[in-house]
């Protein structure tokens, strides 16, 4: 038997959720979309406090309806105009995963692309934080969400 036969028949790694949008409007307002809490409200989530600085720890509630998911995020990565990054875990629940926006100026509008990692790692207990809800979840606020809360008045 050869070193080959011994590894695991067709296992892959899961792959991250991946959105990418194109919006009529500028960078610097699509930054402020993902960075301030009061436009945050508007077309994402709740956020009490948060800061676009690294090391920054926040906390909001899910959407109606699951409410009771606190997630937990620390941010990671601030490139203004550029990226942002954090991590996300739900509190009493196990998992790991990381959020990224990457924001690329193409004239005077923005491709905004959003990357989840490890959204597996929730699911396996609670099929409410599975990778087909948390697709579902991010296909609204990239597809729609967003690009309809940036574009208004636009």
């Amino acid at each position: 038997m050869t070193q080959k036969d011994k590894s695991p028949v067709n296992r892959q790694e899961p792959q991250p959720i991946v959105k990418e949008v194109l919006l009529n409007a500028p960078v610097t307002k699509v930054w402020k979309a993902i960075t301030d809490k009061n436009d945050m409200k508007k077309w994402y989530f709740d956020i009490p406090e948060f800061k676009p600085e690294v090391g920054f720890e926040f906390q909001f509630t899910g959407p109606e309806g699951y409410e009771h998911y606190i997630h937990i995020c620390k941010i990671t990565d601030v490139i203004v105009n550029k990226k942002l990054s954090y991590t996300w875990i739900y509190e009493g629940y196990a998992g790991n995963s990381q959020v990224t926006f990457e924001l690329f100026e193409e004239g005077d509008k923005t491709r905004l692309k959003l990357t989840h990692e490890g959204l597996d790692s929730f699911g396996a207990d609670n099929p409410e934080l599975s990778r087909e809800n948390g697709d579902e979840g991010w296909e609204y606020l990239i597809s729609r969400a967003i690009k309809e809360f940036v574009e208004q008045d636009a």
